[in-house]
């Protein structure tokens, strides 16, 4: 199925305005407010695409255009809606805001009770989670944003007022969840002969290399990315004492919520008080996966030509861009930690901290590998390999590949999903647990990403076909009818003869938004120049010689009798030559159909005037 953001962008917002609007006016629903995650998760799904995008723009009303207006008529028209965004914004800071004035991070139903026969407690329901700190960043730069335009587009007090108290909220809100970000950042330090140890050993020696030669790869790889660390500790990077060790081995990451024992960040921020860590301080792979998609919005391009940073927060995002380079380049290294076999081509991945085996886990190190290829010059090799492990992961998740009798891919990576043990939440309760079921989702946004990043033709080719069958079947597991319709997940419409056993909202604002930030990723792909063929630009250079030779000789030639269209000819015929010769270095294939057109004009005009010659 070919990807057509801007059509499938509309058809999901005028699912959204179905959804989540009455009368004009933003309506939460029996939902709303339980889950800090799910709901700016929510709010993304239509100010992420109005803040990237400049067609589909809803903070200046006089370009607001016809086709967004009629997708989002249920929201209220051109003047009205921008208005409407505005107040759900605010709804959704007051709402996520705890009786200490502080924002609130609630997983909220997100959270689930390993013990199926214990509920959670309301302390446990109320805890920080990562997910809820990325999104928070994501969401507070969208907010700020529309907000900075839309300000010099309306004239009405109460707007105006309500712009001023969001904005303060947006910014507090932003400054807190950069915070809890930097608290829940941990290295931990382990020995080879431990648990984690051994099981790090295990999956980077992959059968092939003893104990001892991991060991000394890991030290010879990651010695100047350990002294970094362990240099950064004047930065504020705490890390155990065990990393000073040579002998040791480390990893580092996002932890699940603030670490047990973070100190707090300084800041005159009015963010009210820093609340205790819980999580255990080892990191987990997803959630380091979501913290570094977050981090990267500090610093975009958007993000610093619109100056939506205060001093404080730039301190603070400097602050995150040292962990997320850090944390980007162990994990690139960890996945390629043996040339000739990468550990990431050994599927599934094992992590240590929780001891969890997994493709879901691959896709995780993939998406690491590909934000590191993204900001450094990957190789050609590199990229291959990576589109392998695309493929794998797609043929083993049963999206492009069937599923056999009573195939146990589809609870594990789509239905019940990898349930992730939260380390510390036991102290409180129950033991708490994170449901991963976006596996589908997740593997498209990291497709496109890495075929935006790709300028090899073989490879663009595997990943826009792999993106496609992928999205295909994301576009087929849309709710058919009642509430969300035409919004996600309806996972049986995918694998119809499984038995599903998930329990979810009637909407999963999750995967929901996973694809509209993969339709925003395939606007900007598609906003770049076409890949460059050395040997189409050749072939084009060939045949503007030869036209522009043959188009002299026929400028040489007595006019026919039809004076004025055989001029009309010529005139078209140099007007293609020099659009060819213009756009030759950008779009060799297209300089190339447009001098293959002028040839053959030039041949029909010749071979009529040999005919007239012979006729004579």
């Amino acid at each position: 199925m070919q990807i057509k953001p801007r059509q499938h962008l509309l058809d999901i917002w005028q699912a959204m305005a179905r959804h989540s609007f009455q009368g004009g006016k933003w309506v939460w629903g029996e939902w709303g407010g339980k889950s800090s995650v799910a709901d700016a998760e929510r709010l993304l799904c239509l100010l992420y695409p109005a803040t990237e995008i400049p067609a589909f723009r809803l903070d200046d009303p006089d370009t607001t255009q016809d086709d967004v207006q009629r997708a989002m008529r249920r929201a209220g028209g051109r003047l009205e809606l921008p208005a409407h965004v505005v107040t759900a914004a605010a709804e959704f800071m007051r709402i996520h805001t705890g009786e200490n004035k502080s924002p609130s991070f609630a997983g909220g139903y997100y959270f689930r009770s390993q013990d199926e026969s214990t509920d959670l407690t309301a302390e446990q329901r109320g805890l920080g989670v990562v997910d809820s700190y990325s999104m928070s960043v994501t969401l507070c730069l969208a907010v700020l944003g529309f907000l900075k335009e839309y300000e010099t587009r309306t004239r009405r007090y109460d707007v105006r007022e309500s712009i001023h108290e969001l904005r303060q909220a947006a910014s507090n809100r932003l400054t807190a969840a950069m915070v809890s970000l930097l608290r829940s950042f941990t290295v931990n330090a382990f020995d080879t002969d431990s648990p984690h140890g051994r099981s790090l050993c295990e999956h980077l020696g992959q059968g092939r290399l003893s104990q001892r030669q991991v060991l000394g790869k890991f030290q010879s790889r990651f010695r100047a990315l350990r002294a970094a660390i362990v240099e950064s500790m004047s930065l504020g990077i705490d890390v155990q004492e065990g990393l000073k060790d040579d002998n040791q081995l480390f990893e580092c990451g996002w932890a699940w919520s603030v670490v047990q024992d973070a100190p707090e960040i300084e800041t005159h921020e009015p963010i009210g008080p820093q609340p205790e860590g819980v999580a255990k301080p080892v990191p987990y792979l997803y959630f380091t996966v979501v913290a570094l998609d977050g981090i990267q919005d500090l610093f975009s391009d958007r993000t610093l030509t619109l100056g939506l940073l205060n001093f404080q927060q730039q301190k603070l995002a400097e602050a995150l861009r040292l962990r997320w380079e850090l944390t980007q380049q162990y994990w690139s290294g960890i996945a390629r930690f043996d040339a000739d076999r990468w550990p990431l081509e050994d599927i599934p991945w094992r992590t240590t901290g929780q001891r969890l085996e997994s493709e879901y886990f691959s896709l995780s190190v993939a998406a690491i590998l590909v934000h590191d290829l993204m900001g450094r010059r990957a190789t050609d090799d590199d990229l291959t390999r990576t589109v392998g492990v695309m493929e794998r992961l797609a043929e083993r998740g049963r999206i492009t590949s069937r599923m056999t009798i009573d195939d146990p891919v589809f609870h594990k990576l789509h239905d019940v999903g990898v349930s992730l043990p939260l380390q510390g939440s036991e102290r409180m309760g129950p033991l708490m647990t994170w449901s991963l079921t976006d596996f589908s989702a997740q593997l498209l946004k990291r497709t496109i990403q890495l075929r935006t990043l790709s300028r090899n033709l073989a490879s663009h080719d595997r990943l826009l076909k792999l993106a496609e069958d992928v999205f295909d079947h994301m576009w087929r597991r849309r709710i058919p009818d009642g509430e969300g319709v035409g919004l996600w997940d309806n996972v049986h419409a995918a694998y119809p003869d499984a038995e599903i056993h998930k329990w979810q909202a009637p909407v999963s604002w999750s995967i929901t938004e996973r694809v509209v930030e993969v339709m925003v990723q395939v606007h900007n792909m598609y906003r770049q120049p076409p890949i460059r063929s050395l040997e189409l630009t050749q072939l084009a250079r060939a045949l503007l010689s030869e036209s522009a030779h043959l188009l002299g000789i026929e400028q040489m030639e007595p006019a026919p009798a039809d004076e004025g269209r055989h001029w009309l000819q010529l005139r078209n015929i140099e007007i293609k030559l020099r659009r060819s010769r213009s756009i030759l270095d950008e779009q060799p294939g297209t300089a190339y159909a447009l001098a293959l057109d002028v040839l053959a004009q030039l041949d029909a005009l010749a071979r009529a005037r040999e005919t007239a010659v012979q006729g004579r």
